[in-house]
């Protein structure tokens, strides 16, 4: 017997033959055992590792400037071949100052361009809220400014609506697509990610891949008919989150997926919800593609 829990809390019942249950046994035990053979493989060392430079001082906007020029010599050669600069900040929040990239960033980066680089800078968001409310609150535009002879501009990249189509995978594992910022994607633009550490209520910390990965998908203009927003697209898999995890502490033989459905009910409904949508032929399609 399964339970089929609906939307509103009601609750149905399904009998289940012996095929779905084998079938469902045996998708188990291969995802098991291919979850099991991935946590004992070896580490493997990258030949090459990357250069991080870490500089301690009194001020935000030369510590940003030092930190660049003490790994000079491998920017230059790569921005030499570049026709403009694109950077990043990180305005998770339009209002809050704790969410957003510091304007002593932005102005430490230019300090270190300014004499090395002759082309635009762009200084690029497609935050999820208001882009310009953001860049106003937090005194973008003073650097802009301060730098006007370089040729700084503050672009909303939702306003300029140029994108790059990816696809994904949604909320119910189905393939679609979303809209990303075409100046994040070009060759021509040396693109420099100007993140801050958050706080995250599911992986813990987002860094700088989330600046680029989420800041990346577009949502319509202010004045743009139908609204639509391809950010959120990203966010479906929170779900599928808890579910996974909690599955491969289940199939690990610990008791977190057990602890799951008692204390946090709602997510282990939702979960199954997502559980039965994964047919037989969708796992043996991850099969392969591990394999």
């Amino acid at each position: 017997m399964k339970l089929n829990f609906i939307p509103g809390g009601i609750v149905t019942q399904q009998i289940l033959s012996r095929r779905t249950l084998l079938g469902m046994s045996l998708s188990a035990g291969v995802v098991a055992t291919r979850i099991r053979s991935l946590a004992q493989a070896p580490l493997v060392a990258y030949p090459r590792r990357s250069t991080v430079s870490l500089v301690s001082g009194e001020t935000r906007r030369k510590n940003v400037t030092d930190s660049l020029v003490a790994i000079d010599e491998q920017i230059l050669p790569v921005l030499k071949t570049k026709k403009y600069v694109v950077i990043k900040p990180n305005n998770v929040s339009t209002v809050n100052p704790l969410a957003a990239t510091h304007a002593d960033t932005l102005a430490g980066i230019m300090d270190y361009l300014a004499p090395r680089f002759k082309g635009p800078v762009y200084i690029a968001e497609a935050s999820a809220g208001h882009t310009p409310e953001g860049f106003d609150n937090f005194k973008y535009q003073t650097v802009a400014d301060e730098f006007r002879t370089r040729n700084v501009k503050l672009l909303d990249l939702n306003q300029e609506a140029k994108y790059v189509l990816c696809p994904i995978l949604d909320a119910d594992l189905h393939p679609t697509q979303v809209r990303l910022a075409a100046r994040l994607l070009d060759p021509d633009a040396y693109v420099i990610c100007s993140a801050i550490l958050k706080s995250h209520n599911t992986v813990v910390a987002t860094l700088s891949v989330k600046n680029m990965a989420l800041g990346a998908p577009l949502h319509s203009a202010p004045k743009e008919t139908p609204r639509w927003n391809d950010k959120r697209k990203y966010h479906g898999g929170v779900r599928q989150t808890h579910v996974l995890s909690g599955a491969r502490r289940w199939w690990t033989g610990t008791r977190g997926w057990k602890a799951t459905v008692r204390r946090r009910g709602h997510r282990w409904r939702r979960g199954w919800r997502l559980l039965r949508r994964i047919t037989l032929r969708r796992i043996a399609w991850a099969w392969s593609a591990w394999a």
